[in-house]
């Protein structure tokens, strides 16, 4: 395990609208906001034709395959993320969301592209006086978190 310490700063309560795709509102507010770093917590509705990152093809194989699911019909999401800069210094949500609809549900990350029906409601706390960014990992491809 690797860690760092953080501080609260300033908290943010968003509304995202329908139509919106999550990760590029939410990282579009953040860069406005120069927030560099958060937790966040979300509840809404995802629209059909949202896309989720549902894991791996096949688990510990080399290249890592990602494998992609598309949302049909709207569903009820709820979420917790994190923003971490990259590199180059922009901010980059990593966001995993559960999405039910009837009686089943499916879980995954909302890189691909999760697009808010009707609302979305975000609770954003920026975490200051940090040193943790995110590394791009050679082995994997992932965007690592360096604490």
């Amino acid at each position: 395990m690797k860690y760092s310490q953080a501080e609260q700063g300033r908290i943010f309560v968003l509304r995202l609208e329908d139509g919106e795709i999550i990760h590029e509102k939410i990282e579009e507010f953040a860069r406005l906001q120069s927030i560099r770093a958060a937790a966040l917590v979300l509840v809404g509705g995802a629209d059909e034709g949202s896309k989720l990152v549902v894991g791996p093809e096949e688990g510990r194989a080399e290249p890592i395959t990602p494998m992609e699911f598309i949302l049909k019909g709207v569903h009820e999401i709820t979420g917790t993320g994190t923003i971490f800069p990259d590199s180059n210094n922009n901010p980059i949500l990593h966001l995993h969301i559960a999405c039910g609809r009837g009686e089943t549900t499916k879980t995954g990350c909302a890189r691909k592209g999760v697009k808010v029906w009707n609302i979305m409601e975000v609770i954003l706390i920026e975490l200051i006086n940090r040193t943790a960014t995110r590394v791009k990992d050679s082995i994997t491809g992932f965007n690592l978190l360096e604490p």
